[in-house]
This record gives structure tokens, C-alpha cells and sequence, in this order.
């Protein structure tokens, strides 16, 4: 069922995304080569902490195996979901970073995709077409408009560029849980619900350098192209109105 939100409603979770914008604006310059995937974790845990939020994916999902950090730190052909570690990032890795923050009952979500050191030219393109498919996501993101036509914009901006498009995972709604209905595909797939006032949604596109097929590994979590090759990941969260559609996480000029 989805859950739409009024303006009280809708300020909480803006409230959220500038918060987790904040974060990452700090967080971004610390993602350098040598760095240990499990430092950039707690330290976001503790930023997050400090200022009354709580990490929304800590302990997120099965009992048996609940995510264990606060954020999703995938590399290179890790495409989401990603459990931070001692691994150290390495010159011209792709590190993407997936956080939620619940401040106050709120929640928000966003991911970027940050380039390590000096990146190889092939790689950094894959980055710059994946934060254009974000973009023509959300420029499809109307009130009125069906929910594939932002399908219909990634998904036909990746196969431009020759790239692969991940099925298996996608958008959703946001909010209250850390997913809620509606799911948002970056193919045209699936029920195709019209938007409307008060939707709030996270649109990511996952886009790869080879195939868009996927797999998990054993921890249950890590998702990895099946061929090995880069992926990137960016996501917003947007709020839908009748005559406009507003970004609530804000952009970060990293490219």
C-alpha cells in the first residue's frame, strides 16, 4: 500500500535529507585511497549520533543476519550493499555510499558514488552517465505522469550509453520505512501506479559497465555484477507535489 504523506509529514523527512546531505558533505573528502571502509563507518555512525539521528540500516532486515553497519559501502564491481571492513580503498576505485538516517520517526536515503584518487577515464564515464540517468529519473518524476515513465528515462539513457541496468533491485518509497511501496524500477516493468501529491520516493538508479545481471554473495548482502565488471549507484530522495517535484536530498558536486 502507499503511504502518502502530508506537508507536517513531509517537512520530518526533509528535515532527514538535509541532515544526511550534511554528512556527506563531510564524508565525501574522507574517501581516499588507504582508507579502511570500516573507519568511514563509524565515523558516520558517530556523525549521525551526535546530532540526535539514528543510522537507519544498522540492524536493518532478517533477524538471522541484520546489516551490520550504518553504511552500504560498495566498490567497484560490488554494486549495493556493501558491509563496510578492514578492506582498504585503493587508487581508482569507484566507491559508492548508500546511507539512511531516521531522525525523529523520519527517514531519508541517498547514495553517491565517489571516485578514489585518480580514476580511469573509462570508469569515471560510467559514473557521470549513471548521475545523468538519476537525473532524467527525476525530471520524469511528475504528478499526473505514470510511475514507469521514470523507468522509461533511466533505463533508455543506460542502453544509449551501452550499459547494463540492474533489474533484480530498484527505487522505492521512503519515509517512514526504509522501503515502502511503491517499488521504483529503473526498467519498464512492473505496476505502473499514476503519482501523485504527497508520494515521497527514492529513485537509484544501478548501472553497469557489462551486464546488468547480479548476484549475492554468501554474507547475504553484498550484491556484485555477475561478470565482474564497475558499477555505480546515485540516489535522491524526492517528494512529488501537484505542480512540482522537489529534491530533498541535496545535490553533491563531487564529479
Amino acid at each position: 500500500m502507499i503511504r502518502l504523506k502530508n506537508e507536517k509529514q513531509i517537512e520530518g523527512i526533509r528535515q532527514s535529507c538535509r541532515m544526511l546531505s550534511a554528512m556527506y558533505r563531510e564524508l565525501i573528502p574522507l574517501v581516499k585511497p588507504g582508507v579502511e571502509t570500516i573507519d568511514l563507518d563509524k565515523w558516520a555512525q558517530n556523525w549521525i549520533k551526535k546530532r540526535g539521528g539514528r543510522p537507519a540500516f544498522l540492524g536493518y532486515g532478517p533477524k538471522n543476519n541484520p546489516f551490520p553497519g550504518t553504511l552500504c559501502i560498495s566498490i567497484n564491481q560490488e554494486v549495493i550493499h556493501g558491509i563496510p571492513s578492514r578492506r582498504k580503498i585503493a587508487e581508482g576505485d569507484l566507491v559508492s555510499l548508500d546511507c539512511g538516517i531516521d531522525l525523529g520517526g523520519y527517514i531519508s536515503d541517498q547514495a553517491v558514488t565517489v571516485e578514489a584518487g585518480r580514476v580511469d577515464e573509462t570508469f569515471r564515464r560510467l559514473n557521470a552517465i549513471t548521475r545523468e540517468c538519476l537525473c532524467r529519473g527525476i525530471a520524469a518524476a511528475k504528478a499526473g505522469d505514470r510511475l514507469l515513465q521514470i523507468a522509461r528515462a533511466v533505463y533508455a539513457h543506460a542502453q544509449s550509453q551501452g550499459y547494463g541496468v540492474v533489474h533484480e533491485f530498484c527505487g522505492h518509497g521512503v519515509g517512514f520505512e526504509v522501503h515502502e511501496d511503491p517499488q521504483v524500477p529503473n526498467y519498464p516493468h512492473g505496476p505502473n501506479p499514476r503519482m501523485t501529491g504527497g508520494l515521497v520516493i527514492a529513485i537509484e538508479p544501478m548501472i553497469n559497465l557489462g551486464t546488468g545481471e547480479v548476484k549475492v554473495l554468501e554474507d547475504g548482502w553484498t550484491v556484485v555484477t555477475a561478470d565482474h565488471k564497475h558499477s555505480a549507484h546515485w540516489e535522491h530522495t524526492v517528494v512529488i507535489f501537484g505542480d512540482h517535484t522537489e529534491v530533498l536530498t541535496e545535490n553533491l558536486e563531487i564529479l
